[in-house]
């Protein structure tokens, strides 16, 4: 099983609502491909193909983006993971706008079962070598609107991952750790051994990765950060901090399971020397471990392109404007320097 390397391309992602979802972006993937990555995240919103709570009537056509995504992706030699980023009843940003609740309601969990036999039976003749299932982004407890602990969790996942081997015994399936997708999943290490990727986070330390994001509460008295050193009044990070952070995925892998960093970065409000320091410690960590990872995103402001970092310098590279010593550090997970 070759070690994956991408991006996140945010075409059917929820922060577009009430717009068409994108075509898969041609030169993008080229872009991809050519630079030697192998692996392409595509987040999803059921909202999408679904009006009115509707659940068990998506629309066709709007399915018929995500079969164009899978193949622009798989003519390129690109893995296609799809990933359900909303799900009936759950996402991280924004659960109060679901009626109700996917980890304690039965509705929501028949929806979001309904949706994945759906696209294995949909993409059954589409080997694992090309295409994956991630079956909810960064799962977490979200009171007082979406309630969720480790066993609600668990639940889902396992009945979600029967009904699938129902329909496709031999599909890749990806699972986010717990608290966000930064939590290790010891309680379902058993599914390794059946082709169940644990797919972690690289957002640590939080004050660096997502200083002044905007949707962040309470982030307006953070101080700058620096890295590495004080990140926070009393909280040093370094390598070593990170290190002993990923450790709980270090211990899991030891039973067998595959781990993949399904989602990192950083946003564009730091100056980009430090985050361009983060990053080679955080990729250095990775690469001890023999982890595959998926930038979030591509173009935008945690991507490679035009994110908008003070400092940066950029390059006009295959069309695109590229932080280049970003894309370096990088692609040293496989190109072997």
């Amino acid at each position: 099983m070759k070690t994956k390397y991408g991006f996140n391309f945010l075409w059917m992602f929820s922060g577009n609502y009430g717009k068409t979802p994108q075509e898969p972006n041609q030169e993008e993937l080229d872009f991809v491909a050519g630079e030697g990555f192998n692996f392409v995240r595509i987040p999803t919103d059921y909202h999408f193909w679904t009006k009115d709570f509707d659940y068990f009537n998506p629309d066709e056509n709007i399915l018929g983006y995500i079969d164009r995504y899978i193949k622009a992706c798989n003519s390129r030699g690109l893995h296609a993971c799809l990933n359900i980023h909303r799900a009936p009843g759950y996402c991280i940003n924004r659960p109060e706008i679901e009626k109700n609740n996917l980890w304690r309601d039965e509705e929501p969990l028949e929806a979001f079962i309904f949706l994945w036999k759906m696209f294995a039976e949909r993409y059954k003749g589409i080997s694992s070598e090309k295409l994956s299932f991630d079956l909810i982004n960064e799962p977490c407890n979200i009171p007082p609107t979406h309630p969720c602990d480790r066993k609600d969790h668990e639940r889902v996942i396992r009945k979600t991952i029967s009904e699938i081997r129902a329909v496709d015994p031999s599909r890749e399936i990806v699972i986010d750790g717990f608290d966000g997708g930064g939590s290790a999943l010891p309680e379902l290490a058993d599914l390794g051994l059946q082709n169940v990727i644990h797919s972690g986070r690289g957002y640590e330390p939080f004050q660096v990765t997502h200083y002044k994001a905007e949707w962040v509460r309470g982030n307006i008295d953070w101080v700058v950060p620096e890295y590495p050193g004080e990140v926070a009044p009393g909280r040093i990070c370094n390598i070593d901090s990170l290190r002993k952070y990923y450790k709980p995925w270090i211990d899991v892998e030891k039973a067998g399971v595959k781990v993949h960093i399904g989602e990192f970065g950083c946003y564009n409000k730091l100056p980009n020397d430090l985050a361009l320091r983060w990053f080679e410690d955080l990729l250095t960590v990775f690469r001890e471990n023999g982890w595959g990872y998926s930038l979030w995103n591509f173009k935008g402001s945690f991507g490679i392109v035009e994110h908008g970092r003070p400092g940066t310098e950029y390059e006009y590279y295959k069309g695109f404007k590229v932080d280049r010593k970003l894309l370096e550090l990088l692609k040293l997970g496989f190109s072997g320097k």
